[in-house]
């Protein structure tokens, strides 16, 4: 795309705009022919589902080279309405979406993540069987839930779902698709054919979650819900009903929940109103001078928690008429050889601007609890958080409801090195911060209070003896606890 820019300046702007275009086409027809000839490779099972993820890939890659304040409710207000009698016939129009397609190598695990121990030895996706089994019981409702799986997690979240079989949850999956990475230099697809083991496994990605619309359209389960909604995250009974019975007698085709920003969310997406339309802005869309801008929380002071609540009979309609709209996001990456790619993803909140009567809800940040990081582990395990039918909750024993800012260093970041060095969790009622950086480990019932900074130093080691209470303390220098 330099090469674009540099030859412009020699031409007349109408002269560059129609060379730019040739070499668009030119570009666009050697893609299409790779990607025929990948087909070629394809097995006769293989081959519907192969073609159908390729002419995914094929519109993606034409936007890519084609690309050059809102309306917020008060989740108080939704609450205020109550509840209607017939709350469980309402569940009933109700699917429950989770994405289900990462990996936990972020973290040092092998498998999806959806698989990593939370809490009592229960794994995230045991709480997600939790919640719906509660309130399918609660109810007498039988609300499904949908993962949506990559070719990373297929296989292994499969074989794990056997044991929910008596559980009163019907659990559905379909995959998303697989996209080929392209060369960084040449743009066209690194992959010469459409295995991905051996050589070819870091040929293909999934891109990103914003591909739900397509790959539940193409799984045929949109069809099997259709009429009824999907959401992400625990299921709130008064958003559920504002959607199904809005108060103006006109559906909202797409909520987005949105919460307060703090200090530790300042990347998050924000939404913003242009041409009547509710939009997602992503950091990665901000020029690098307006970076500080966006994440300011005087100025933006809500972002997407990517807990979504979307009419399944408009993303049909939508799907149909090629007419989601999302940003392309262009991610690059280095293969383990050495050679620099690019994939293509979008985001599943970006189609909020396709979508009739959009609204952002400004939840509590309850409703919000990401787990990213082994610095979010750590919090959900802790006292800060109760569990109750699957869901937790913030304790009602912490005085102020904000979440502890906690960062922990590199020693930390494998799930494996981070369970070795807590002996218990610690109390963390009363933490504000909590920043620890080098070889620290941490005795039995360690209480934390206020701002606590543990720093060891490159050689150094700082064990935390059992029942130590550190109260607004900074930690440093070296610390050893050795058995007599």
């Amino acid at each position: 795309f330099v090469f674009f820019v540099e030859m412009s300046k020699a031409m007349s702007q109408d002269g560059a705009s129609q060379f730019q275009e040739v070499i668009r086409q030119e570009l666009e027809l050697s893609v299409k022919k790779e990607l025929e000839k990948i087909l070629t490779t394809a097995s006769s099972h293989e081959f519907e589902h192969t073609k159908k993820d390729l002419d995914g890939f094929r519109k993606l890659f034409h936007r890519f080279l084609q690309e050059k304040g809102p309306s917020i409710q008060p989740y108080e207000k939704i609450k205020a309405r109550g509840l209607p009698d017939n709350i469980s016939s309402v569940l009933n129009k109700l699917v429950v979406v989770k994405l289900n397609g990462g990996l936990g190598t972020s973290m040092g695990c092998k498998g999806p993540k959806s698989l990593i121990g939370v809490r009592n030895e229960n794994t995230f996706l045991d709480l997600t069987v939790q919640q719906i089994e509660h309130l399918n019981k609660t109810y007498n409702t039988d609300v499904p839930l949908v993962l949506m799986n990559s070719f990373n997690t297929d296989e292994d979240t499969k074989k794990i779902l056997q044991k929910y079989n008596h559980c009163r949850v019907k659990i559905y999956t379909f995959n998303q698709s697989r996209y080929p990475r392209i060369n960084k230099e040449s743009l066209l697809p690194v992959a010469k054919d459409v295995s991905y083991s051996g050589e070819n496994t870091e040929a293909w990605y999934p891109p990103g979650h914003g591909d739900i619309y397509a790959s539940f359209y193409n799984s045929g389960l949109l069809d099997t819900f259709i009429g009824e909604d999907n959401l992400g995250a625990t299921v709130d009974l008064y958003i559920l009903n504002h959607l199904m019975n809005p108060p103006n007698g006109k559906r909202c085709e797409f909520v987005m929940e949105v919460t307060n920003k703090t200090r530790a969310d300042v990347k998050g997406g924000t939404l913003t109103q242009y041409e009547g339309k509710l939009r997602l802005v992503e950091i990665a869309q901000v020029p690098k001078a307006h970076v500080d801008e966006f994440k300011s929380v005087s100025k933006f002071k809500i972002f997407n928690t990517n807990n979504l609540w979307i009419s399944l009979g408009a993303v049909k309609r939508l799907q149909e008429q090629n007419a989601i709209d999302m940003e392309i996001i262009v991610n690059p990456k280095t293969l383990d050889g050495g050679l620099n790619v690019i994939q293509l993803e979008t985001a599943v909140g970006a189609a909020i601007k396709s979508f009739e009567n959009s609204l952002g809800i400004n939840v509590p940040r309850s409703r919000f609890l990401p787990v990213k990081t082994t610095s979010d582990l750590l919090l959900v395990m802790s006292n800060l958080y109760s569990l109750n039918a699957g869901s937790l909750t913030m304790s009602e024993k912490r005085e102020f409801p904000t979440v502890p800012l906690v960062k922990l260093g590199s020693s930390f970041t494998k799930v494996q090195d981070y369970l070795r060095r807590f002996e218990s969790i610690p109390d963390m009622l009363e933490l504000d911060h909590l920043t620890v950086s080098g070889d620290v480990t941490f005795g039995k019932n360690v209480s934390l209070k206020g701002t606590v900074i543990i720093i060891a130093n490159h050689g150094d080691r700082i064990d935390i003896p059992p029942g130590a209470v550190l109260e607004n303390k900074i930690v440093s220098g070296n610390l050893r606890i050795l058995d007599h």
